[in-house]
């Protein structure tokens, strides 16, 4: 992505001939990047939450709040990228779409959507189940 927009702006000021090609690459460059970049920040628990409820509601129940937050996530995940992902890139397989300059099958640049949705799956889930499992742990220990 980086030698893409590199190249297009030396194109464009050097050469004054704007290279269409990386415009197009570094575009799709960027969906690719963003959307494994917020399924790794998932993974790593590193995601974007905003705190609407009082920090003495949560004092007293974390783990069910937390535990709603990460189902409404998953459900994100698959309703919307997973599933909608999917059937974004089988109409754009039937329809056969390309790109405008790369002539790149559009399916190929949106399957990064269902993709990483099912990444965000896993990893909402696995965040559950182990804060269930150290509950559970902790109920055990008490």
């Amino acid at each position: 992505m980086l030698l893409a927009v590199v190249w297009q702006v030396f194109s464009r000021y050097i050469f004054n001939i704007p290279s269409t090609l990386t415009d197009e690459l570094a575009s799709f460059s960027l969906i690719w990047l963003g959307l494994f970049g917020s399924a790794y920040a998932t993974g790593k628990k590193l995601h974007l939450s905003i705190d609407l409820i009082p920090d003495k509601i949560l004092a007293k129940s974390p783990l069910f709040f937390n535990g709603i937050i990460n189902l409404l996530i998953c459900f994100f995940a698959f309703s919307i990228m997973a599933i909608g992902g999917s059937r974004l890139c089988w109409l754009t397989y039937v329809l056969d779409q390309k790109s405008a300059a790369l002539q790149v099958p559009l399916y190929l640049v949106y399957s990064s959507v269902p993709i990483n949705g099912f990444i965000i799956m896993y990893y909402t889930l696995d965040t559950i189940l182990s804060s269930t499992k150290l509950k559970k742990k902790q109920d055990d220990f008490n």
